[in-house]
């Protein structure tokens, strides 16, 4: 089974929500935060590299060194 995500405004949120339920679907709100957290993740995920970075160079990175 898969899951779907839309942002949309709160009026239009519920008129969705009511139909999903309807059509015997699962609905689960989250808050703005949430779907950050998500949306982040989400894009970590799909950037992934595997590569192993030395703690120099991340800390050079942070302080914004070449």
């Amino acid at each position: 089974m898969g899951a779907v995500v839309i942002k949309i405004d709160k009026r239009n949120n519920l008129l969705i929500s009511k139909l999903v339920k309807e059509l015997g679907g699962k609905v689960i709100s989250i808050n703005d935060d949430q779907f950050e957290d998500f949306a982040l993740g989400n894009l970590m995920e799909n950037n992934k590299t595997n590569e192993t970075i030395s703690r120099e160079i991340i800390m050079k990175k942070l302080r914004n060194e070449r």
